[in-house]
């Protein structure tokens, strides 16, 4: 019985660092993705698409850092808007399951939107502080996970002269896994 034990813990042992080979070192996602900027003081809101991509560094299996960049373009009345956003943060994974993997994240950074009217002439752009917190899911396409397929649902807050502007993102991305851990 006691050599059934040692079998089992060095088994166990042996089996560790297998699992821990399958978290990536680093991520690069590209994807497209829907914004949706809700209105406020009786103006209505307005829906951008556009790409989103993202960085992430894993430090541990389940902490990482990441930079999350989109540009999405739409109008409202005639009026071409376009917006660019760039947020960096932590992420924080749950790596239980091989089938999928969950993340949530909470990043923070700056936003740019420039609007061009019906001739052609493109308005200065403003200029916000911009947060986010969101998460997704990793779900691996590829039998040595190296890529997966992520949705992703974001809420997105715009800070500008005093005033928020609330918006959502949803991004359907493709997501390259580099190195391992």
């Amino acid at each position: 019985m006691r050599k059934l034990i040692w079998v089992a813990l060095a088994f166990c042992l042996v089996a560790m660092p297998s699992h821990a080979q399958n978290v990536p070192q680093a991520d690069v996602a590209l994807g497209y993705s829907y914004l949706h900027v809700n209105g406020s003081d009786g103006i209505s809101g307005y829906n951008n698409n556009g790409f989103s991509g993202s960085v992430a560094y894993n430090v541990t299996s389940a902490f990482g850092v990441v930079g999350d960049f989109g540009v999405y373009h739409g109008s409202v009345d005639g009026v071409g808007l376009t917006f660019e956003s760039y947020t960096f943060g932590p992420r924080f994974s749950f790596r239980g399951n091989d089938r999928f993997v969950p993340f949530v994240q909470a990043v923070f950074g700056g936003a740019h939107e420039n609007a061009i009217t019906v001739s052609g002439i493109t308005t200065p752009g403003s200029n916000a502080f911009a947060f986010s917190f969101g998460g997704g899911t990793d779900i691996p396409i590829a039998k040595d996970d190296k890529i997966a397929l992520r949705p992703q649902f974001d809420y997105v807050g715009l800070r500008n002269d005093g005033s928020t502007t609330n918006t959502e993102r949803v991004t359907i991305s493709v997501v390259f896994n580099i190195g391992g851990k």
